[in-house]
């Protein structure tokens, strides 16, 4: 009998350790992680060698956002277990929510990729590790190893398109690989953004201010006394704003690592600048007329910049990665995963998008220079079209009215330059533009709801559990089988070939085999820790039991840890009877 949290007794039922942990995996598999965290906790106390326990344990944690409590369960799995290629994963996977632990996280997952190169997982996990640190074309390859392994794992497919559109990390700015909480980082981040948007908006007003007072009000000389005190105030804002920056060192980083973000700041840079030789043109006396390009040039900087620079963003976005390649690996695998879906919307969206950029500039061109080119604009929705009828997404009913407005656009422009028909112009125009405007709404209805838009920002990695595979349990035959064995064979790999050496083993509570076996042989598993033991049954002599599994050296011994255990007879005469 127990006591639940209300006093009222319990009856906790007599499960064995693996059991409890075969519920707590149900638990977590229906989204109920405190529930399972119980049941793991009971397995592990039950059995404190049990690394499946703690493994569930570390899940559990992370599940409810406790990234701290899940490292030490984690590291004990690890422990009991060393060579097991889940415990890796699980390490790994909390080690990478550590600050300053990344570079521990990318060595575990790589060795959980050598112990288990027949699973898909590690190198799913070493994929997601360099796909965060914007690391492309790794990413890529190791998410089509996992493929190799297994062509419908959902979570390779959905960031193999990521890594094909060269998706932006939640923090473009950060390296998880930095000593530093991405808390931290993402303050002076704020601190850098908020300094761009209060300079460049206050001399952008004090711009136009000083310009309406200038020439209409001919109050030239004060119009320029209060540009110089805005100026002023952009300089005790940059002054309190750089005080509250701390982490200096890191900032030429992150302004490489996020390039917005660093031609933000550059943008707001040369708006000041910009702004005083503005200023100071305006001083000079006699100002030859051929400098009056220079000044409003200067002018237009100052109140143009961010905008353009907006504008260049989302052109530039738009065009970035391989968005059809993309589209067709997370639509593959839509039906049974609801992130490939919802990334699947907005790759259809993206796709658009450049469909629409191609065409704005297509159709202006052909009115400017010659209408009949106009007819190349019937090709350009093509990829769109085929790629939205392969993915069959009916999730946003938005989708097809932008898409076929586009359609329409392209053949009514193309009509119109072929036949000179006004009225077909006015309709491909109109389309276009109905297109941009049902794409706006679209995005206004995403922002009202909070949910996600028409835009990249939107995009989100598929992160499935890892970790949680059961451990391979040695029955009580196995066990008495390599207990009691006269004789040991250990099979590891050689550059020449397999290699056979003999050996003594033992198992111990937690179910690893403790291996002495001969020099020769430590060489080979350091090349490649995969291995096979072998034992006779040391009473009757008919069966056999080989263990396969991962061995790593440990204080003299070879520790392996089991992945596949096959128990057979030995042909001969008792097989007849």
């Amino acid at each position: 009998m127990g006591t639940d949290q209300t006093g009222r007794n319990s009856t906790i039922p007599d499960r064995s350790s693996r059991e409890w942990c075969d519920e707590a995996l149900t638990r977590l598999n229906a989204g109920r992680p405190e529930s399972a965290l119980d049941a793991a906790r009971h397995a592990a106390d039950l059995d404190p060698a049990s690394e499946w326990a703690y493994r569930l344990i570390s899940l559990a944690h992370e599940r409810l956002g406790r990234d701290a409590d899940a490292l030490p369960a984690a590291e004990r799995a690890v422990d009991l277990s060393r060579g097991s290629w889940p415990g890796r994963v699980r390490l790994a996977a909390a080690l990478r929510r550590i600050p300053g632990r990344w570079p521990e996280a990318a060595g575990h997952a790589a060795l959980a990729a050598k112990f288990a190169p027949e699973r898909p997982d590690p190198e799913i996990l070493v994929g997601d590790l360099a796909l965060l640190r914007g690391d492309h074309a790794d990413a890529e390859h190791a998410y089509r190893a996992a493929l190799a392994t297994d062509p419908g794992h959902p979570q390779a497919r959905v960031n193999l398109g990521l890594a094909l559109l060269r998706w932006d990390r939640p923090r473009p700015h950060h390296d998880p690989a930095w000593p530093v909480d991405p808390r931290e980082t993402g303050r002076v981040r704020r601190v850098l953004e908020i300094w761009t948007r209060q300079s460049r908006l206050l001399l952008a007003l004090a711009t136009v201010a000083v310009a309406a007072c200038a020439l209409l009000l001919d109050w030239g000389t004060r119009a320029q006394v209060g540009g110089f005190a805005a100026l002023v105030l952009v300089v005790a804002l940059t002054v309190r704003q750089a005080r509250r920056v701390g982490l200096w060192r890191y900032v030429p980083a992150m302004l490489s690592r996020d390039p917005w973000l660093g031609a933000s700041v550059a943008s707001a840079a040369l708006s000041v600048a910009a702004f005083a030789a503005w200023l100071l043109l305006g001083l000079a006396p006699g100002t030859p007329p051929l400098l009056d390009p220079v000044w409003a040039g200067l002018a237009g900087i100052v109140v143009l910049g961010w905008p353009a620079l907006a504008g260049v963003r989302a052109l530039a976005e738009s065009w970035r990665g391989r968005p059809l390649l993309a589209l067709a690996e997370t639509a593959r695998v839509q039906a049974a995963e609801r992130t490939a879906r919802r990334n699947t919307g907005v790759l259809l969206w993206i796709v658009l998008g450049r469909t629409w950029s191609v065409l704005v500039p297509l159709v202006g061109g052909a009115l400017a220079v010659e209408p009949r080119a106009a007819v190349a604009a019937v090709a350009v929705p093509y990829p769109m079209v085929r790629g939205y009828l392969r993915a069959r997404h009916r999730d946003d009913p938005w989708l097809p009215v932008a898409i076929g407005l586009v359609v329409l656009s392209a053949a009514a422009c193309a009509a119109g330059g072929l036949l000179g028909a006004a009225w077909a112009w006015r309709i491909g125009l109109g389309a276009l533009g109905a297109a941009m405007a049902v794409f706006a709404a679209r995005a206004a209805r995403a922002w009202w709801r909070g949910g996600p838009g028409p835009w990249r920002a939107s995009l989100i990695m598929c992160e499935l559990p890892m970790g949680a595979e059961p451990s391979v349990a040695l029955d009580t035959e196995v066990r008495q089988t390599f207990s009691y064995a006269r004789s040991v064979v250990l099979a590891c790999g050689d550059p020449l070939g397999p290699r056979v050496v003999g050996a003594v083993a033992t198992v111990t509570s937690a179910g690893e085999l403790r291996v002495i076996a001969e020099t020769e042989a430590w060489e080979a598993i350091e090349a490649d820790p995969r291995v096979a033991v072998f034992a006779a049954d040391p009473l009757q002599r008919r069966s056999w039991v080989e263990v396969r599994g991962v061995a790593l050296a440990d204080s003299g011994v070879l520790r392996v840890t089991p992945k596949h255990v096959l128990i057979g007879e030995f042909p001969g005469r008792h097989q007849r009877r």
